[in-house]
Parts: C-alpha cells; sequence; structure tokens
C-alpha cells in the first residue's frame, strides 16, 4: 500500500464528489486561490460535535446570518445565543462558543490563531477540532480524525482492537496518510469517504476510490470494522418539573446553573434528576401531575414527572418571569420543551 497513492486517489475523487456544505469552499474555489472562512469552519466544526450534518445545517444558517463575524457573536447576550442554540444539544458547546468567540475578540483582535497548538489553547477546543480548524481553514498538514476517518482507516488496515482502545493507533495509520499538497482538501475528502460511501453499515465499496488499497475489502469484511468494546447500558434517574403560570400569564421558569447539564439554559423549577418520587413544589400553586416525558442524555436516560400549574403564587425571586411576549418555547432545551408541551394545554385551557 503507497501512501501517497491513496491520498492522490482519495483528492481525485473529492473534486468530483465533493459534498456542497454551507461552510465548505469547493474544491474547485480552492484551486482558484478563494481560503475558507476561519470563523465559520469553527463554527461548524463546534456545532458538528457529537451531532449529525442534516441537524447542524439549519442551525449553522441561523447563526451566521445573526452574527456575521465573531466579533458580532462575541457581542451577543448569552441568553439570546443559548436560546438560538436550543435544541442542538450538548449545551456546553454554546457556553464555549461564546467564551471561544470573546477570546478572539480580546486577545486576538478578532483573528484566529493559524496553529494547531495556539487553537487548542481555545475554550471548547480540543485536540481533532484544533487540527480540524488547522487544516481546513488554514492548510496545515495536520492529522485530522473523526468518525469517519476512524472508520476509514480502521477498514483500510484491518484494524482489529476495538475502540476507543484503538484511538493512538488510528491516529498513527491516519498520520502516516495525511498529505503535505492540499491537507484541507484530503481532510474533508475523509470524512466524506466516510459519510458517503465507507459508512457504517453496507459500506459501498464498489465505487469506493480506495477500493484496491482496502485490506478490509480485499478480505471481505468491511463491515466488521472498527471493532468496538460493548457500552454498558445507560441507568434511567428520575425528576421532577413543575411548569407554572402566573395570574397575568407570566411562564415562571429559572436559569439552571452554569455548569452541568443544560448549564445556562432556561427550564423549569423541579428537583434533581436522583428522585422518583416528587418532594414539596418549589412554589405555592394547585399543582397537577400530568404524566411523565422521557429524554436520553449522553450517559443516562431521565424520565421526568410534569406538574402544572396556573395562577401560582408568590415564586421565589431568583425565578424568572416570562411574559406571553418574551418567552418561546422554541428556546428551551429539548427535555424542558417536551415538558412544556405536555404542560401547556392544561395550563392554556
Amino acid at each position: 500500500m503507497k501512501h501517497g497513492d491513496i491520498a492522490a486517489q482519495l483528492l481525485a475523487w473529492y473534486d468530483v464528489h465533493a459534498r456542497v456544505l454551507p461552510w465548505r469552499i469547493s474544491p474547485s474555489d480552492r484551486a482558484r486561490g478563494i481560503t475558507p472562512d476561519p470563523y465559520r469552519v469553527w463554527m461548524s466544526e463546534i456545532m458538528l460535535q457529537q451531532t449529525t450534518v442534516a441537524a447542524v445545517k439549519s442551525y449553522f444558517e441561523r447563526f451566521t446570518t445573526l452574527w456575521l463575524t465573531v466579533i458580532d457573536l462575541a457581542n451577543a447576550e448569552d441568553e439570546t445565543v443559548m436560546g438560538e442554540w436550543a435544541g442542538l444539544g450538548y449545551y456546553a458547546r454554546a457556553r464555549n462558543l461564546l467564551k471561544c468567540a470573546r477570546v478572539i475578540r480580546d486577545d486576538y483582535q478578532g483573528e484566529f490563531p493559524r496553529t494547531r497548538v495556539e487553537l487548542q489553547s481555545l475554550p471548547g477546543v480540543g485536540p481533532y477540532t484544533s487540527a480540524a480548524i488547522a487544516s481546513i481553514a488554514f492548510d496545515q498538514s495536520e492529522t485530522v480524525v473523526d468518525g469517519n476517518v476512524e472508520r476509514v482507516v480502521s477498514r483500510l488496515f484491518r484494524v482489529e482492537t476495538p475502540l476507543p482502545a484503538a484511538k493512538a493507533e488510528l491516529t498513527e495509520l491516519a498520520d502516516r496518510l495525511t498529505p503535505k499538497e492540499r491537507p484541507g482538501d484530503y481532510a474533508q475528502a475523509m470524512m466524506d469517504l466516510g459519510a458517503t460511501i465507507c459508512t457504517p453499515k453496507s459500506p459501498t465499496c464498489a465505487i469506493c476510490p480506495l477500493i484496491e488499497n482496502c485490506g478490509a475489502r480485499k478480505a471481505g469484511d468491511a463491515a466488521r470494522f472498527p471493532q468496538k468494546t460493548p457500552k454498558k447500558p445507560k441507568p434511567t434517574r428520575h425528576g421532577h418539573a413543575y411548569v407554572g403560570r402566573t395570574s397575568r400569564g407570566e411562564w415562571v421558569l429559572e436559569k439552571r446553573p452554569e455548569k452541568g447539564l443544560l448549564g445556562g439554559m432556561l427550564g423549569w423549577p423541579g428537583t434533581e434528576w436522583q428522585e422518583e418520587h416528587p418532594k414539596e413544589a418549589p412554589f405555592e400553586g394547585d399543582w397537577i401531575e400530568l404524566g411523565e416525558v422521557r429524554h436520553t442524555f449522553t450517559h443516562f436516560h431521565l424520565i421526568l414527572t410534569v406538574h402544572a400549574a396556573k395562577d401560582v403564587t408568590n415564586p421565589p425571586e431568583v425565578l424568572a418571569l416570562r411574559g406571553p411576549n418574551a418567552f418561546r418555547a422554541s428556546d428551551l432545551p429539548t427535555v424542558m420543551r417536551k415538558a412544556f408541551d405536555l404542560a401547556s394545554q392544561s395550563l392554556e385551557d
């Protein structure tokens, strides 16, 4: 297997078959000297962490329309940005997005650093993201390894070590393949190959540009790779949420702590997510238990019992009141929106 041949074959395929994505500069435009906007590359990479391209597209387009530059984003209100992020999940990313934008504004005069080391010093930018930005935005020869790349490399070399233990081995192999010329296009080509041809199930090997080099294809067992260590079952937690309105029609919400799940987001007051049986409601009201909503986070399943009351009285001052014109259910994280959907009809009656 000649590593240079693999890069050349993959880039030739990418020049014809590159996906059209709102944050991407096409290979033909790149060849004409048009360079990517680091802000858009960074934004896309943060949004794409643990999320699909299909889910990200509309959020990316909305964010980059609302905030055209990193300085525009840095100057935005936290609550506005968190509200626009609602539904995309993994909310620590949104908090780090703002922190990073403000570091770029204050410490780098609005210009992104160009090297992987400098990029990795920014909030929310880890080894993969720093390599991706350096490669795609600045054409630095960095090794970019996401889930798609791991899958492609594991099949090319038939790596038997299961993930996640195989990550270091796969990164080393990917590094051997990364070319000095057009590394940004190459990184995106590897991602596209994994997303469109070398897919997790039923890979379409017959049209793969690397078919002659793939060890798993030759052995006839491509779908067996990458090997993975079985995951432990997720535990189930329980909690209670209290969806209330005052006599003036205001919704009673709380801002969750900055650290932890859904940090900094608006939500409904309630119990810790460890309690199956309800405690006393957080403020006075004729509470009615409506039923349960369910949601799955990365490490656990949540069953949330929803209570509703209208004409609530004496909500604590630490809670946030939102009038009908100042409240959008779409600003809530998904699990809190599920609770709202269950409670809203009861409160509107």
